[in-house]
């Protein structure tokens, strides 16, 4: 279900990401895709990325032919919030998410502390994204982001999606042949786009790895609602200010209130 968030939101900021219009690379290239990298790299070197990030993270690169097919073949979706959350909250899902609830206490505490998220939240968004962890995505994801930037479609979007993950590594988060994902570029155990992975990731004793360190997934989960405005202590169903703060996760009204819902069961309400 990442793919629904993140275009929902890519819709919404194309036509603001006016990413250096006067120097962005050319999507669909005549001279094709190894020309349009080589124009990446020099707007990556641009933008302060070193010489040694983009050399490991372009290097090889090649299209991706299925994640085109994957883009250009979304539909609209049709499922009711009765459908959706009724198949989304499954039973396994709901037991699993009251253990981690229990497993990773101290944890969420420390969250809820510093940030004012509570747990059921955090775990809805967990479970919904990639069930715990369990399915992120295998899509290798500077290639697909360098591929969808390659295409014309939301091709500014996503030349600065890949500008993010090269500083990724350049930072010393993850490297290249560790970021594998969802097909539109989300990785980790949440789904954080580049952009919000350099924005929200915090370290709770993983070094600030969304992909292996529970704890720093959580945390960074927490982090994002709380930069989106979330109020400690208050609740978080349709009409509230916290939802609105959902809303920001996912826009889509069928989603956000499926998040809601699957909080409201694992806190028990």
């Amino acid at each position: 279900m990442a793919r629904v968030k993140r275009y929902l939101v890519a819709a919404t900021l194309v036509s603001t990401l006016a990413f250096g219009s006067a120097q962005a690379a050319t999507c669909q290239n005549p001279a094709g895709f190894g020309a349009f990298l080589q124009q990446m790299r020099q707007e990556a070197a641009a933008a302060g990325v070193s010489q040694r990030a983009i050399n490991e993270s372009l290097n090889g690169v090649t299209i991706d032919n299925d994640v085109l097919r994957a883009d250009h073949s979304q539909g609209v979706f049709h499922q009711s919030f009765e459908q959706f959350s009724g198949r989304m909250i499954s039973p396994y899902r709901l037991n699993k998410g009251r253990q981690l609830l229990k497993r990773y206490a101290p944890v969420f505490a420390r969250i809820q502390r510093q940030y004012g998220v509570p747990g059921p939240i955090i775990v809805a968004l967990w479970g919904l994204e990639t069930s715990y962890g369990a399915f992120m995505g295998k899509y290798p994801t500077i290639r697909s982001i360098a591929t969808l930037a390659f295409d014309c479609r939301r091709s500014p979007f996503f030349q600065k999606e890949l500008i993010d993950a090269m500083r990724i590594v350049q930072r010393g988060y993850l490297r290249p042949s560790q970021m594998h994902g969802a097909w539109a570029g989300e990785l980790g155990q949440t789904q954080f786009m580049p952009s919000s992975y350099l924005k929200f990731a915090v370290n709770y004793g993983g070094g600030g790895n969304l992909i292996t360190s529970v704890p720093d997934v959580l945390a960074s989960t927490g982090n994002y609602l709380h930069s989106y405005g979330w109020q400690a202590g208050q609740p978080w169903d349709p009409g509230t200010a916290n939802f609105a703060v959902i809303q920001q996760w996912n826009k889509a009204d069928v989603y956000s209130r499926t998040i809601a819902l699957f909080a409201d069961k694992l806190a028990g309400k």
